[in-house]
């Protein structure tokens, strides 16, 4: 008679040792967020620096000397001075550049508001109320932007000179205004088309005409859609350069325009235009700061669905 022999028993110790083994290997498999959250901010900050890092040379450039100002490699720790401010501003040469500003703020705010009154109801009509073939029209107003200003320059310029536009502050304001109205209807729509239909239908039956429609309904609803839309608008025109070179002079120049006559071929101006570019800039980064929330909400009015 045959006896059964007990089989050995297993060695269960493999098991979880092989199992740590595993979980230990997958565990240094997976990329650690904090490292990953480390890495982006430092490159954030380099990509930061890297922008930043021109316009902090120019704002330390401007306290310099002439010569210490063209100097190469230019000299970071020499002596700082306001002569190049005093020389803006017009106490060393005379010459005063706050009728350049007055024309810069003049064309840039007066050429904005009427690049809002037109866009608004032209993205009412192509967004709320879309006409047909509103692509096509869309697409008409895209391909103004594709032509070259440089192209039209001279056409301008005859028909300025024609009617006896030139050096006239409200034939740029026209200009500023025709250059950025394409833009800011583009713009425009994808704001109002984030309009809540609902809304529009409750003003209908409340007997609210079209102009109510878009000051009590819609303007509060796409302000910062409007805000975004404003401030670049005023930016475009206030940097805006060719068109003020050429059809304007004494009379109604520019503060870019202003800018250039501190470059000249002789002698040194590197000082001068760096403080000039600075106090040029100023308008546009206080604008800036002040509609910052209103513009990152513009900006990204409509991105989430």
């Amino acid at each position: 008679m045959s006896t059964l022999t007990p089989a050995a028993p297993r060695n269960t110790s493999a098991g979880p040792t092989a199992l740590n083994t595993g979980t230990r290997k997958r565990g240094k498999s997976r990329m650690d967020p904090t490292r990953n959250n480390t890495a982006a901010g430092l490159a954030a900050w380099l990509l930061a620096l890297l922008f930043v890092a021109p316009v902090l040379w120019m704002i330390l450039t401007s306290f310099h000397s002439e010569t210490d100002a063209a100097t190469n490699p230019p000299s970071i720790a020499a002596n700082l001075t306001l002569d190049a401010y005093r020389e803006f501003f017009g106490q060393t040469s005379g010459v005063s550049p706050w009728p350049s500003l007055i024309n810069s703020a003049t064309a840039s705010i007066l050429s904005t508001v009427l690049v809002l009154v037109l866009a608004i109801p032209a993205a009412y009509a192509l967004s709320i109320r879309p006409v047909k073939k509103w692509t096509d029209v869309m697409f008409f107003f895209l391909s103004t932007k594709m032509m070259p200003v440089v192209a039209a320059i001279l056409p301008l310029y005859l028909f300025a000179r024609t009617v006896g536009a030139l050096d006239n502050i409200w034939f740029l304001i026209l200009m500023y205004t025709s250059m950025n109205l394409p833009i800011a209807v583009w713009m425009m729509r994808s704001f109002l088309a984030e309009v809540p239909e609902e809304m529009l239908e409750a003003a209908q039956i409340d007997g609210a005409g079209l102009l109510l429609t878009l000051r009590k309904i819609i303007a509060p609803v796409a302000m910062p859609g409007i805000a975004a839309t404003a401030l670049i608008c005023f930016i475009f025109s206030w940097n805006e350069l060719l068109l003020a070179r050429v059809l304007t002079g004494v009379v109604a120049g520019t503060a870019p325009v202003f800018l250039t006559g501190f470059v000249s071929g002789q002698g040194l101006f590197l000082a001068k235009v760096c403080a000039a570019a600075v106090v040029i800039s100023l308008p546009v980064l206080f604008a800036g700061f002040a509609a910052q929330d209103k513009l990152v909400q513009g900006l990204s009015l409509g991105a989430v669905k």
